[in-house]
């Protein structure tokens, strides 16, 4: 289950990367998943709940984004629907010599952070 070490690697990023002024905790993490990059978004949603545990990003929700595959012919230009099983030859033409635009994206799009708790208020603020 590749899933799980897709999520510890999104969780060991998250967790390293320079927080905003302010940031506590994270809310949730987008993330690109393509229709070809072979993640079972339901195994990956679970892996991600487990791999949080004990990190600033314990209880942080995983929000993916679909992108769909899509392949652009060579010599004709025609795009298409790559789909599941891939096509990978043209629609148009039937050339064979297709170049893939999209499908296998797993990137992180967006993290949102929670502002970080409010301290206890000072002698002076009281």
């Amino acid at each position: 289950m590749h899933e799980m070490s897709i999520a510890l690697a999104v969780v060991d990023q998250v967790a390293g990367a320079d927080r905003p002024d302010g940031a506590g905790t994270v809310h949730s993490v987008r993330l690109q998943v393509g229709e070809l990059a072979g993640v079972v978004s339901d195994a990956l949603a679970f892996s991600f709940s487990l791999a949080c545990a004990g990190t600033v990003l314990e209880g942080a929700e995983l929000v993916t984004e679909p992108v769909p595959a899509r392949a652009r012919c060579g010599p004709c230009a025609d795009t298409w629907p790559v789909g599941m099983p891939p096509r990978l030859s043209c629609p148009g033409c039937g050339g064979a010599s297709a170049e893939l635009l999209s499908g296998r994206e797993l990137q992180i799009v967006s993290v949102c952070w929670n502002d970080a708790p409010a301290h206890p208020p000072t002698h002076e603020e009281r």
